[in-house]
């Protein structure tokens, strides 16, 4: 099998616009959430988000060009131009060098173009059927992400999204991974875009009373792991890898920041919103990652959590750690949840992530699990509470879990030639 690598990686975030603010940010356990600005919160039981702000999508494209992407895609864009610049690929395919025709796309999202959909529906309620834009389907669907990425770097590889909630990021990259090593495509730009702070959004999700509501306190309301969390918070953003076959990247002279090598995917086959009280899915996924990877529970430095700071998910995704790794092997790992800095970015969660496990081995650094003030007895394993940690990394893993029981884990490793 083929070796991979990650040569490049992008972010769009509530922490930052880039990849070394968002660094900086769950570095330093700088919150990215407050309150909503986008629209009225008034009759809302949650206030709070994490918004993209000072985002301009006109230092990537024309206006006129941005009005025919929803918000989802635009961050992709954005994203997407920061990873392949960083991996030293030129945005005009006359200028890269390469066979385009082994470069695919696969950024997904877990919902899709929300904006349009709420707006064409007034639309077609108040002025009729005539009024819809004839641009509402194509923005409004998943696949207009990597559609549109592949349209404007010319990847005429495998181009497609698939949609599996809050794992959306970590299932791309992982097949992505797999069509690389499997000899389909050289180049694969991989992740998760997400546009989600928006009415439907935040009703339906506080109608599943799944979101926090410390409206006055947003700064600590995304709190993983801690006896006190009381839901997540919904945030937005894109995050991004470029990766590459080993002997592809060398012969271009890529900077190398880590190998991927392991990858893992199930279902739970339990409930519709609630992750396996055992962990068993979830575990049966990072069991997998590691066979593909062979290495050893006792072989892994840091696992960047699920970590949603919801009741259940923390406590079962507890159980699914000392399930997977063992007792002894969970207990000495070093864990982590960003998302007490970033929110909680849905279908982009998996592409923020694992550039945090990569950044994570590059820097030697976990990052730390912030507004953790009171331990929970279910949650007992080492969180990294509050500081970051200067840790050798060797071996990271991202661990990312979805509605409707799925689950996805990629493993990362420092590069050793």
């Amino acid at each position: 099998m083929r070796r991979v690598v990650v040569t490049g990686y992008g972010a769009v975030s509530c922490a930052g616009n880039s990849v070394a603010e968002l660094w900086s940010s769950m570095v330093e356990g700088r919150c990215g959430l407050g309150p909503v600005t986008k629209f009225d919160t008034t009759e809302y039981r949650t206030k709070i988000a994490g918004e993209v702000r000072n985002f301009d999508i006109t230092k990537y494209m024309s206006a006129k060009d941005a009005k025919r992407m929803d918000m989802f895609c635009q961050y992709a864009v954005a994203a997407g131009d920061e990873a392949m610049l960083s991996a030293g690929l030129a945005l005009d395919p006359a200028e890269r060098g390469i066979d385009d025709r082994r470069f695919g796309v696969l950024v997904s999202t877990g919902i899709g173009g929300l904006i349009v959909i709420a707006d064409q529906q007034d639309t077609l309620r108040t002025r009729g059927p005539g009024r819809i834009s004839p641009l509402a389907i194509p923005m409004m669907i998943g696949d207009s992400a990597p559609g549109c990425l592949s349209i404007r770097y010319g990847a005429k590889g495998p181009n497609f999204s698939l949609m599996s909630a809050c794992a959306t990021g970590c299932h791309s990259i992982g097949e992505a991974w797999w069509m690389i090593r499997r000899n389909d495509a050289d180049v694969m730009l991989a992740g998760g875009t997400e546009e989600s702070v928006m009415e439907i959004c935040l009703a339906g999700f506080s109608a599943m009373k799944a979101m926090s509501q410390r409206n006055d306190d947003p700064l600590h309301a995304s709190r993983p792991f801690d006896l006190n969390r009381d839901g997540f918070v919904a945030s937005e953003g894109s995050g991004v890898l470029v990766l590459e076959e080993l002997e592809h990247a060398k012969r271009r002279g890529a900077k190398i920041l880590a190998e991927v090598v392991g990858y893992g995917a199930t279902g739970d086959a339990f409930h519709i919103t609630s992750p396996d009280p055992e962990g068993a899915g979830d575990a049966n996924a990072i069991r997998i990652a590691m066979q593909h990877a062979g290495i050893q529970a006792e072989d892994i430095d840091y696992i960047n959590a699920h970590g949603t700071s919801t009741h259940l998910n923390d406590m079962y995704e507890t159980r699914a750690i000392k399930l997977a790794l063992g007792e002894a092997a969970a207990r000495k790992v070093a864990i982590s949840s960003t998302k007490g800095v970033t929110g909680h970015a849905l279908g982009a969660a998996g592409g923020l992530e694992c550039i945090a496990c990569v950044k994570a081995i590059e820097n030697s650094i976990v990052p730390p699990t912030i507004n953790y003030e009171t331990p929970d007895p279910e949650c007992d394993l080492d969180v990294t509470p509050n500081v970051a940690a200067k840790r050798d990394v060797r071996i990271a893993v991202n661990n990312n879990l979805g509605f409707g029981g799925h689950n996805a884990v990629v493993i990362f490793k420092r590069y050793e030639d």
